[in-house]
């Protein structure tokens, strides 16, 4: 081929080799079509909204965005639908890419039943066919940012660029001055009962995608040979699901604040206070179908309880009784201990005296606000650990250490924010489950035997779990009290990544209680750009740790020859720089950049 032959033009539509494609072009371009259609769905201009919306639906560049994304981004793309398709060549994904067109007939996801967990109970997926997932990753390129412009500061689920901790700093800052009653509540089966036509009432968009969606909604679900109708709900395991859920729940805390005109609310003098102090004193933190109200009076607090069910029951949604309750931040209520459990976190207040007391605006508050890891998630942490223990007494100590060790990190990342008391603790029980694990192996031999021969002192540290070859550590066991405390910031407001603020946002991904340090001294090294392509990284990209100079062509596994890159780049460079054709991956490790709430934590 010629030096343009990777490119051509056939008709108005471009042939490409998947392998030569400049996505920098295409996610420039992509993305200046997505800021558009933000821009204008905060000016309120639901015309070119639409308008936009068609020409990024239509658009080639589009669609091969969508089809990479399903079929090399997305950590869940072996996956196979009803269809039996886990993979794509190439070729087969340039010929998905034309096959893309909103009103094309669908096909009924693929049931797959995965553990709730904490509980006994299974979570029922829908996995969509390889061409749908490509179709809705592009609608979803469409409806994201309009929605984005719209939904509510305090919505923290399934939203690009925001996470659990944002919703967890979002509490903080709301009960850090005052006491406050709390609504802590659940939506029973959210994503099973949502009503498909009054969520396509909310939605509002032009008939061609509102009729591609109601398709999605009402394509059925094949578990085994039988196949279901789907009457109500969307599918947990679509790519579109998270958003549409999130768009039927829109307008929740604007309810909420809409009925502020009528709390009664006295100053001292007796006269009311105004309107803006009543909506500034009740606040509504959701993240997805888990939410929390607060406010200073129980009053308010059940009425709003009782508005919320009459809200959800217009979706024909209804609370979970069980998951449901009503309870103060510091004081006992009504047999309920104060506090409350929320995203794997336990939130309490302490009365404390004047030397431990924080201070407020009018002087000394007379107690403490704590965050820490609930009893559920410390006993399914423990639980997971246990369980790769068992499994692990016929394996090397180095290969039982590299199989605790992401978890051990996984779990102390996302709790760093909060009070660390229970880690020492959770150390503890290790120490003592590794000593289990050793008298197993050896069953004639003393524990100070065992001792000697698994644990070490390094450095100033004792007890070390670990491996030693030649005298010198292998592999070393983390330990969860050896996590710094990490302060996080709260997302800004209505802030998003599609209003154009690209320092803003790749600057925060750095600063993420989840991303281990050695991510984030990349990300702060390469100023939060892809070493490959140049680009910014968003919060829907995944990225890999890629060798410079391959180490199948000598490249040495050290800082100086690593960088971050995308995963695409990272196809796109091994195909390119010799490593594949010496049949050695450059890969070393990968990393997903949207961080997500693992199943160790709830």
């Amino acid at each position: 081929m010629s030096s343009n032959a990777n490119v051509m033009n056939t008709g108005n539509r471009p042939m490409y080799e998947w392998s030569s494609i400049d996505w920098r072009k295409l996610e420039r371009n992509a993305y200046k079509l997505q800021k558009r259609i933000y821009r204008a769905s905060e000016r309120g201009d639901v015309k070119l909204v639409r308008r936009l919306q068609r020409l990024l639906t239509k658009s080639w560049t589009a669609k091969a965005i969508s089809v990479r994304r399903v079929s090399q981004d997305n950590r869940g793309k072996k996956t196979a639908g009803v269809d039996g398709v886990k993979s794509l060549t190439p070729k087969q994904r340039l010929s998905l890419v034309d096959e893309l067109h909103l009103g094309t007939k669908v096909s009924s996801t693929r049931r797959v039943w995965i553990p709730k967990p904490g509980t006994d109970e299974k979570r029922p997926l829908g996995i969509p066919t390889m061409k749908d997932r490509a179709l809705q990753a592009l609608v979803k390129m469409a409806l994201e940012p309009e929605w984005e412009a719209r939904f509510e500061p305090n919505s923290y689920g399934f939203r690009p660029g925001r996470s659990c901790h944002d919703a967890i700093a979002a509490i903080q800052q709301t009960i850090k001055c005052k006491p406050k009653f709390v609504l802590d509540a659940d939506i029973s089966k959210c994503f099973d009962r949502i009503n498909h036509q009054k969520l396509l009432e909310k939605l509002n968009t032009y008939p061609t995608l509102r009729r591609q969606i109601r398709a999605w909604l009402k394509a059925g679900v094949m578990d085994g040979k039988q196949l279901f109708p789907t009457n109500e709900g969307t599918p947990q395991g679509g790519v579109i699901s998270p958003l549409l859920a999130n768009i039927a729940l829109h307008g929740m805390e604007a309810h909420i604040k809409s009925l502020a005109r009528q709390f009664n609310m006295p100053r001292p003098n007796g006269n009311q206070q105004s309107i803006t102090a009543k909506r500034r004193s009740v606040s509504v933190i959701r993240y997805a179908d888990d939410f929390v109200i607060f406010h200073k009076d129980i009053d308010v607090i059940r009425r709003c309880k009782a508005e919320i069910e009459n809200w959800l029951a217009d979706m024909d949604l209804e609370l979970k009784p069980s998951k449901t309750r009503i309870t103060h931040t510091l004081k006992a209520y009504n047999e309920e201990q104060p506090g409350f459990d929320f995203l794997g976190f336990h939130v309490r207040q302490f009365s404390t005296g004047k030397h431990s007391s924080g201070r407020g605006s009018h002087g000394l508050l007379g107690f403490k606000t704590k965050f820490s890891p609930s009893k559920k998630s410390l006993k399914a942490h423990y639980r997971k650990i246990a369980t790769i223990f068992e499994a692990s007494y016929g394996s090397r100590q180095e290969v039982l250490i590299r199989r605790l060790n992401p978890v051990i990190r996984g779990w102390s990342n996302y709790f760093s924010v909060c009070t660390r008391t229970y880690f020492p603790k959770m150390d503890h029980q290790i120490v003592w489950k590794a000593m289990r694990w050793g008298k197993h192996r050896h069953v004639r031999k003393t524990v100070d035997w065992i001792v000697n021969k698994y644990f070490h002192t390094i450095g100033n540290s004792k007890w070390n779990f670990s491996a030693f070859k030649d005298g010198k550590p292998v592999a070393v066991l983390l330990k969860h009290s050896a996590t710094r405390f990490r302060r996080y910031v709260k997302v800004k407001g209505r802030s998003s990544p599609y209003d154009g603020n690209l320092v803003y946002w790749s600057t925060r991904m750095g600063r993420h209680p989840e991303l281990t340090s050695r991510i984030a001294r990349f990300l702060k090294q390469q100023k939060g750009k892809c070493a490959h392509c140049g680009l910014y990284f968003k919060n829907a990209d995944m990225w890999d740790i890629d060798h410079i100079v391959p180490k199948a062509l000598g490249g040495k596994n050290e800082a100086s020859n690593l960088q971050l890159i995308h995963r695409h780049c990272h196809h796109q460079k091994t195909a390119l720089d010799g490593s594949r054709r010496a049949g050695e991956s450059s890969r070393t490790t990968e990393e997903p950049c949207e961080v997500k709430v693992s199943s160790t934590v709830l």
